[in-house]
C-alpha cells in the first residue's frame, strides 16, 4: 500500500512539474503548511491556540492565493480610484504567472484544516497520504474540490484493481473527451470570433455567441470533470460528482445545486452556513446570499466581470431564497419519464435564458463590454452578417439528447448501450472515439485552468 501511495504521489508531482517545475515547490509548501497546522490544532489544548493555528493557515494560504491571483487587479483598481481624484499614483504591477490549480489545491488544504478545527476529522500523521490527498493528479489542476472526509479514507485503504470499475472509468473518460473536444472546442472558435468582433454582428449572431459560450463552458468544464472522475476510477478512487445536468434545472437555485457542485458546497459549508445561511432577518438573508455569490465570482478570477457575474446570479436566486422555494426541485426533472411537462419545459428554458445572460458577463473582458453586447442583442447595432454553424448545432442537439436520456445517471452514457449486443455497443464506443479524433485537430486549453 505504501508503494501505491509513493508511485501516485510521484506521478502527481511529475504531472504538475510538467507545466512549470518551479511552482511544484509552492504546492509542496502549501501541503506542508496545512499538514503542520492541522497537527498543531489537534494537539492544542486551549481554544485560543487552536484559533491561532487556524488563522495562520488561512492567512498564509489566502495570502499566496491573493498575491498570485489578485495583486495586479487590486493595484490597478486602486490606481484607477486615485486617478478619479486627479492623483497620479505610481504603482508597480508585476508579471506574475498564475500557478495552475492554485485555487483548487488551496481549498483542499483549507477544508482539511477547517474540518480539524471543527472536530469533524482527526489530523493525519502520515505525510505521504495527506500529500496524495492534496495533490492527486486528476483533481489537482481543475478539481473537483475534494473533502478530507471523503477522499482521505480512500487514500488510507489498500486499493485493488477492479475490471468493472476501470471499464466504467474509461466510459466516463470517453464521454468527457467528447464534451471537451467535440462540443466545447467546436463552439470555441465561433464564440471567440463573435465576442472579439461583437460590433460587426447582428443581434441574432450576438445571441448565438452567448448561447454557444453557454455550451462551450459546460462542455469544457464538465468534460474535464468527467475525465478526472474516470481517471481516478482507474486507480480505485471515487471522486465527488461535480456536475449533475445543470442545464435541465427548473430554477437558479437548482442550477447552483447542479453546477460546479464541489465549489458550491464548499462555500455553502465553510462560508454561507457559518454566516447564518437562510436564517435570521431579511437583511441577513440578503447579505449572506450576496456574500456567497460575490466571493464565488471573485474566486473565478481577478476581473470585475466575475464579480458582476456573481452579483447577477445572487439577484436571480434571491426570489427563491426570500419565498423559501430554493429547495423545491431536489430531484432531477421528469424523473422516470421520457418528456417533461409543459410547465417544466418552460421553467428549464427560462432558467437557461437567465444563465445565458449571466455567462455574457463571465466571458466579457469588461463590464461595459458586457452591457454593450447585451444591448447589441436587442438593438442589433451591428451589420446584418450572420453565422450559421450547422454542424455545431447538430452536434449540440445530439449531445443534449444523450444528456437528457442519461440525466438520472452519474454521467450520460453510464448505462447507455449496456443492454445492447456487444458488436453494437462497441460500434457506439468506437463511433464516439472516431468523432473525437475527427475534431481533435485544434488544441484548446481548458477554460478552468486559468482559475
Amino acid at each position: 500500500m505504501k508503494l501505491q501511495h509513493i508511485l501516485l504521489l510521484g506521478a502527481s508531482y511529475f504531472f504538475y512539474a510538467c507545466w512549470d517545475w518551479r511552482f511544484l515547490f509552492l504546492l509542496i509548501f502549501s501541503t506542508g503548511l496545512d499538514y503542520f497546522t492541522g497537527l498543531q490544532i489537534e494537539r492544542s489544548s486551549s481554544k485560543r491556540n487552536r484559533k491561532i493555528w487556524l488563522c495562520i493557515s488561512i492567512i498564509v494560504n489566502l495570502g499566496f492565493l491573493g498575491f498570485f491571483k489578485y495583486y495586479n487587479f487590486f493595484a490597478h483598481s486602486f490606481a484607477q480610484v486615485l486617478e478619479n481624484f486627479h492623483m497620479k499614483p505610481d504603482f508597480v504591477t508585476l508579471k506574475i504567472i498564475l500557478p495552475v490549480g492554485i485555487s483548487f489545491y488551496t481549498f483542499h488544504g483549507l477544508s482539511y484544516v477547517l474540518d480539524i478545527y471543527n472536530n469533524k476529522i482527526k489530523a493525519r500523521t502520515n505525510w505521504i497520504e495527506y500529500s496524495l490527498f492534496v495533490s492527486f493528479f486528476p483533481l489537482l489542476v481543475a478539481g473537483p474540490i475534494e473533502r478530507a472526509t471523503h477522499l482521505l479514507p480512500q487514500v488510507e485503504k489498500e486499493r485493488k484493481f477492479h475490471y468493472a470499475q476501470a471499464v466504467d472509468g474509461l466510459r466516463q473518460i470517453l464521454w468527457g473527451l467528447f464534451k471537451k473536444i467535440v462540443i466545447a472546442d467546436s463552439c470555441s472558435g465561433i464564440v471567440n470570433q463573435i465576442f472579439n468582433n461583437a460590433g460587426h454582428y447582428s443581434g441574432l449572431t450576438l445571441l448565438l455567441g452567448a448561447v454557444l459560450f453557454t455550451f462551450q463552458i459546460y462542455g469544457d468544464f464538465s468534460g474535464y470533470s468527467d475525465i478526472a472522475l474516470g481517471s481516478a476510477r482507474l486507480f480505485g478512487f471515487e471522486l465527488l460528482q461535480n456536475f449533475n445536468y445543470p442545464y435541465f434545472s427548473r430554477d437558479i437555485a437548482e442550477f447552483w445545486r447542479r453546477w460546479h457542485i464541489s465549489l458550491s458546497s464548499w462555500f455553502r459549508d465553510y462560508l454561507y452556513i457559518p454566516l447564518g445561511g437562510s436564517r435570521g432577518t431579511l437583511w441577513q438573508k440578503i447579505r449572506n446570499v450576496f456574500i456567497i455569490f460575490l466571493v464565488s465570482g471573485f474566486w473565478h478570477g481577478a476581473n470585475w466581470t466575475f464579480i458582476a457575474w456573481g452579483a447577477l446570479n445572487a439577484l436571480f436566486i434571491m426570489p427563491a431564497i426570500l419565498f423559501k422555494t430554493h429547495r423545491n426541485h431536489l430531484e432531477i426533472v421528469a424523473k422516470g419519464k421520457l418528456f417533461p411537462s409543459a410547465r417544466e419545459a418552460i421553467s428549464i428554458v427560462l432558467t437557461l435564458s437567465l444563465t445565458v445572460v449571466a455567462w455574457i458577463f463571465f466571458r466579457s473582458p469588461s463590464i461595459p463590454f458586457a452591457f454593450h453586447y447585451i444591448y447589441g442583442i436587442f438593438a442589433g447595432t451591428g451589420s446584418h452578417e450572420h453565422i450559421y454553424p450547422y454542424t455545431t448545432f447538430l452536434l449540440i442537439g445530439i449531445f443534449m439528447f444523450i444528456e437528457w436520456l442519461g440525466r438520472e445517471q452519474k454521467y450520460a452514457i453510464e448505462h447507455l448501450g449496456l443492454q445492447w449486443h456487444r458488436p453494437v455497443r462497441w460500434l457506439f464506443y468506437f463511433g464516439l472515439f472516431f468523432i473525437i479524433l475527427c475534431f481533435s485537430d485544434s488544441e484548446q486549453q481548458f477554460i478552468y485552468f486559468q482559475f
